[in-house]
């Protein structure tokens, strides 16, 4: 008899707390794992007296979902993904709706959304964010598919989502059709491994060129904790930069971890998502390259032999206006990191190019994002969450297709008020060989965007000269290319033709 309101696959520990959590709140809830002894211990174990029951195999686990079925997925992606799919397909029927939770790359999502479309099963790619204690607690929640199917869906994901401080209102919004939940997903860990590194190179300043103890950084973290940068990871940093070693050996558990830092791969989409889209997200790209660079310990070790350590120069001006340089430093890069995660979710909601054809800088993936949604949903249960999220939600609801986040005025000005601390925090760490990719990525990223002249105009002359690729001139419209190692005439192109013209190189 079917009894059960939702159903979820895949028990480790994210599929037993959001298991544990749809149940929680009011929805009866069929679990299966493909390991039953992970299903008995589950139902034994913390679900025992609540309203959920196992199952040994799929018919039995589709047999116990009222239909329409709602079923979520929380296995790896990938293989696993493909292969569980492969293994409830002929239990499910038309109008039941299958659920990724997991962090799929969202084309895989459009993939298998397509594979199940004859059968008349609607499939959702859903970003969860938040962790084991979000998944149990209350996640920031990001599906994509088909919006009538998220209707059905919506009672509850609004009920299990995590809820804002500021208002209440539950993080989970539609993203829109298609793999547009985990391309926002994906946006989101984009930003999130911005952000981390930016933390990161702002503990290697305060440390290593301000000489600050890890209890002082800690004192320094927490007070930015309770200022406008205010946010889970500089929350999360406070706790763990001071952590006693258990080992007893009396120092912070930090210094004795090995500076190899893991990806499981949705920062590298993002990157390579923005190359195709035709964004730039020199924040993200940094923190992808620094912790490739992090993994490649035994050539850092070798060359550091070669070329000595930083230099070891004693700092001797104020360290409280050091302090709050990096402090300045730090919010102006935080913004333009989420500046650029913005524009990568406006650049997708570009049409999609024709079948067939290859995207562009006018094409994307016609997702329909709302923008200001996005930030909303971030402001809790995910680890992007900061207190500036709530400005971002209010400027992009009044402005929904503001060019840039870096323009909107309140951002503005306080990239203004900040950008000589910001410049001279950068200028130090040169000077004393501390490498902060992402503080001089997201600078220039600032200098690059509010600047009416580049230095384009140079390449774009390199270019003409070696392959014929044309330009375009400031004091007269049409597209030229000129004879530059021949005879130096320019020629206008009309249609793919050259019409000889009077100028000289």
């Amino acid at each position: 008899m079917s009894t059960q309101d939702f159903g979820v696959v895949g028990l480790e520990v994210m599929g037993r707390n959001v298991a544990l959590n749809i149940e929680r709140n009011g929805f009866p809830v069929a679990v299966f794992n493909r390991t039953y002894a992970k299903t008995e211990d589950f139902i034994q174990g913390p679900a025992e007296g609540k309203q959920a029951k196992g199952a040994k195999d799929f018919k039995e686990f589709c047999a116990l979902i009222k239909r329409p079925r709602r079923v979520l997925l929380m296995v790896k992606a990938g293989y696993a993904t493909d292969a569980t799919i492969d293994a409830i397909k002929p239990f499910l029927e038309p109008d039941d709706i299958l659920i990724d939770g997991g962090n799929s790359l969202f084309t895989d999502t459009e993939r298998r959304s397509a594979a199940l479309l004859p059968l008349g099963v609607k499939f959702f790619g859903m970003g969860v964010s938040g962790g084991e204690d979000g998944a149990l607690w209350g996640p920031s929640i990001m599906p994509g598919g088909d919006p009538a199917a998220y209707e059905i869906l919506k009672p509850v994901l609004e009920k299990i989502a995590a809820k804002a401080p500021s208002d209440g209102l539950p993080c989970v919004s539609y993203c829109g059709a298609g793999g547009a939940g985990h391309f926002v997903k994906m946006v989101h860990n984009g930003i999130e491994y911005g952000d981390m590194q930016l933390i990161a190179e702002a503990y290697d300043l305060l440390k290593n060129v301000g000489g600050l103890s890890y209890a002082q950084l800690q004192d320094v973290f927490g007070e930015w904790n309770r200022s406008e940068l205010g946010s889970f990871l500089i929350e999360l940093t406070e706790k763990v930069i001071n952590f006693p070693d258990p080992d007893k050996t009396g120092k912070p558990l930090v210094e004795l971890i090995v500076d190899k830092v893991g990806m499981k791969g949705t920062g590298t989409w993002t990157i390579q998502s923005a190359l195709q889209l035709q964004v730039p997200v020199p924040t993200m790209a940094a923190a992808v390259d620094a912790r490739t660079l992090s993994s490649m310990k035994d050539q850092r070790n070798a060359a550091e032999k070669i070329f000595g350590a930083s230099p070891a120069v004693k700092f001797d001006g104020d360290v409280k206006q050091f302090i709050a340089d990096v402090k300045s430093a730090l919010y102006c890069s935080k913004i333009c990191s989420y500046a650029q995660g913005v524009a990568l979710l406006t650049a997708a909601n570009r049409p999609r190019p024709a079948s067939g054809t290859e995207l562009d800088s006018k094409s994307g993936w016609g997702f329909g994002i709302n923008v200001a949604e996005m930030a909303r949903i971030w402001r809790a249960g995910c680890i992007i969450r900061a207190q500036f999220l709530d400005e971002i939600t209010k400027v992009y609801k009044s402005t929904p297709n503001l060019a840039n986040l870096l323009v909107a005025e309140k951002f503005a000005g306080i990239i203004l008020a900040n950008l000589s601390a910001w410049r001279r925090v950068i200028g130090l760490a040169t000077t004393r060989g501390v490498s902060t990719p992402a503080f001089s990525g997201s600078l220039a990223y600032f200098d690059a965007y509010r600047k009416t002249q580049s230095p384009g105009n140079l390449i774009q002359a390199q270019r003409d000269f070696f392959g014929g690729h044309t330009y375009l001139r400031t004091d007269k419209p049409g597209v030229f290319h000129t004879e530059w190692s021949g005879s130096g005439e320019q020629h206008e192109v009309i249609e793919g033709k050259a019409r000889t013209g009077t100028g000289s190189r």
